[in-house]
């Protein structure tokens, strides 16, 4: 088989995040009397870390540098208890990643969301050992695209960049994939467009999970 590991994204790739994420930031703007934002400007806010959220909605509402630490404590605070609300597994995730298992592929995930707020998430929402390795965002690496903790996943594993699928949903995972030498398979059913998908330079879109699998197969 050529493929030995799949690495995925999180957020818009495995599980759909969004409207806890709005919830989470909005409150916090409420809370401090700034504007608030729609899902669909979320979906463009986020994929690049928390610290990237926050200057774009700092920047949309023209809130002052001096916030960013207030606004980030903030939205730490409240993703705590708001992280399990909304979100969800999308359809055929679980299926997916029982098949790929079955064909013996290591299963990993990679996500720019801070590293302790990932396996909070993935604790909760998949079953225990479902996944080899899983990563967050971690101090010691640069965020992605940049393809330091990528190439770190793999290193454990003891595969090769050629043997490996990297899936997300933005130019963010495109470019990731494009960095570590994966290849790279952009899902249509996360929070970005197919053009930018594209555009990014992503080897193959996919619109359901299960088309991976012939992906894998072929």
């Amino acid at each position: 088989m050529k493929y030995k590991a799949v690495i995925f994204d999180l957020d818009g790739t495995l599980l759909d995040t969004i409207e806890d994420i709005k919830e989470t930031m909005n409150s916090v703007l409420i809370k401090y009397g700034y504007q608030t934002f729609s899902v669909e400007e979320y979906k463009y806010f986020v994929g690049k870390g928390v610290d990237h959220l926050i200057k774009e909605v700092m920047r949309e509402a023209d809130i002052k540098d001096g916030e960013f630490s207030k606004l980030k404590s903030g939205y730490y605070e409240v993703y705590k208890t708001q992280s399990k609300i909304f979100t969800k597994v999308y359809d055929g995730i679980k299926e997916l990643i029982t098949e790929l298992k079955t064909m013996g592929l290591s299963i990993n995930v990679l996500s720019n969301k801070p590293h302790e707020q990932t396996i909070d998430v993935i604790d909760y929402y998949f079953p225990k050992n479902t996944f080899n390795l899983v990563y967050g965002k971690k101090e010691e690496f640069l965020a992605k695209p940049a393809p330091d903790s990528a190439l770190d996943i793999i290193n454990k594993l003891n595969v090769k960049p050629t043997e490996v699928i990297y899936v997300g949903d933005t130019e963010t995972d495109m470019f990731t994939a494009i960095n570590s030498n994966f290849y790279s398979v952009g899902c249509l059913w996360g929070f970005r467009k197919k053009e930018e998908l594209i555009n990014a330079g992503a080897d193959v879109l996919v619109e359901k999970p299960e088309e991976i699998l012939k992906l894998i197969e072929e």
